[in-house]
């Protein structure tokens, strides 16, 4: 095997694993986002709960982030920007909405969104790969 095919090899194996990542990662925000336009009134009660003002701008955002932002990340399209916006979000619920720490349930919540947002932060360095509409 010369180095150009094990170049292509690795290439195309890079190009799966990031097509892999994405459809791993997006569904918990097209899930979440279509959990919370099921419930509008609890999620804007939740929002509310935590002390948030304009929990209904809250809502929205929240909504739109994890629907269009995931969906782009599923697809690839403008890839490392809706990437970069859910590790926000996600980071930004972590803060707000799971730390407190000394609940072992919160705790859990806290660290999973800190490692989602750790992980679409590689997508956003490395991109989404062949396999997206990124690269069509």
């Amino acid at each position: 095997m010369n180095a150009e095919t094990s170049i292509s090899h690795e290439a195309r194996r890079g190009d799966l694993l990031a097509l892999g990542a994405r459809v791993l990662i997006a569904p918990i925000f097209v899930l979440s986002g279509a959990a919370k336009l099921a419930d509008p009134a609890g999620t804007i009660g939740y929002i509310g709960s935590v002390g948030l003002p304009f929990a209904e701008a809250g809502y929205a955002a929240a909504v739109a982030v994890e629907l269009i932002g995931g969906l782009a990340l599923l697809v690839g399209f403008k890839t490392r920007i809706a990437a970069i916006a859910l590790a926000l979000f996600t980071l930004a619920a972590a803060l707000t909405f799971h730390f407190q720490l000394g609940d072992q349930n919160q705790f859990i919540h806290f660290f999973k969104n800190l490692a989602m947002a750790g992980g679409l932060l590689q997508i956003v360095a490395f991109g989404a790969g062949r396999f997206s509409l990124d690269r069509r």
